[in-house]
């Protein structure tokens, strides 16, 4: 399970061999979501309201390379680390 990034206590990760649609897992404290990568929404799980306004915008900034990820991933079985929020 490659970690993709990392801030404020928020660790985002994609698996390897993962299906359909293209998403995302966060884990942050005790919660742990999925996001859909092409309209990022919520597929299952929890998060407090601001973490999950922070993981939007962080995404919103990164959906290309996120989608880049997710295919590298299913092609090769890599992905490249992309640049926290700051």
């Amino acid at each position: 399970m490659p970690e993709i990034s990392r801030f404020l206590g928020i660790v985002i990760t994609m698996y390897f061999n993962e299906h359909n649609p293209p998403h995302f897992h966060i884990r942050y404290q005790d919660h742990l979501a999925i996001i859909n990568i092409e309209n990022l929404t919520l597929i299952d799980g929890k998060l407090p309201p601001r973490v999950f306004s922070l993981v939007i915008e962080w995404a919103m900034l990164h959906q290309e390379e996120l989608m880049k990820n997710w295919n590298s991933l299913i092609d090769s079985g890599t992905c490249k680390k992309i640049k926290p929020l700051t």
